[in-house]
């Protein structure tokens, strides 16, 4: 299915290991009700990585950019919870990006996600744009197994803002700078999929290139009792 709606927050991280069970709890029964029930945020997931890459990949999908700039998720994160500022000490090698979305299209949500990051050289942003959207990105949501297919541009300035919860963190976070999420019913059908678009962003001089297959670990809507 398309994203729930044309902002998103994609963060990937690791954890850890003396943090994880308690990393479980916070996040299932406070961060990302916390998180979702900002308004104009409609949902969040949780993924666990399969094979090599960051541990966790999160998501959020919000109404707008919009949402993502303004005063009520600014205020959230610049007031920390107690059990917040207990556990998000333990999080390393975090990436981060407040992305606008520039193409969303499926038919469901995906049991796999693969994430696909990287950057392209500024003066190729708008062919590239024009490219996924148009042309790369709208046939792979149909290839068998694929369940959705998305683009996020990062607004690096917003991505980048201090907050306090950023402050408790130990390490720098990375903003990427564009990123593709594929999902779809399991690893061969995600990777089918970007090993056809690979070629064309190599091509557009694409570097920085990250990419790791997650699998859904938890989703959460606006209340636990919301169908999703």
């Amino acid at each position: 299915m398309s994203l729930s709606g044309l902002g998103a927050v994609a963060i990937w991280h690791d954890l850890l290991p003396e943090a994880r069970d308690e990393f479980y709890e916070w996040h299932n029964r406070e961060h990302m009700p916390e998180r979702v029930g900002i308004p104009g945020f409609h949902r969040g997931r949780r993924y666990a990585v399969i094979g090599s890459g960051p541990e966790y990949f999160n998501l959020y999908e919000a109404a707008s950019f919009e949402t993502l700039a303004g005063a009520d998720y600014l205020n959230r994160l610049n007031a920390p919870t107690a059990w917040t500022q207990r556990i998000v000490p333990s999080f390393r090698h975090v990436a981060r990006a407040l992305c606008r979305i520039a193409f969303t299209h499926g038919v469901g949500s995906g049991g796999v996600m693969l994430t696909l990051r990287f950057a392209v050289p500024d003066v190729a942003h708008a062919h590239v744009s024009s490219e996924m959207c148009t042309r790369l990105l709208p046939p792979l949501a149909y290839r068998k197994g694929i369940a959705g297919v998305h683009l996020g541009i990062a607004d690096r300035a917003a991505s980048s803002v201090v907050t306090e919860e950023k402050r408790v963190r130990a390490d720098v976070t990375i903003v990427p700078s564009w990123v593709v999420l594929i999902e779809g019913i399991g690893v061969p059908e995600v990777e089918s999929a970007v090993g056809e678009l690979l070629p064309a962003l190599l091509a557009a001089g694409a570097h920085e290139i990250d990419r790791s297959n997650y699998r859904l670990e938890f989703t959460r809507l606006k209340t636990p009792w919301t169908a999703g």
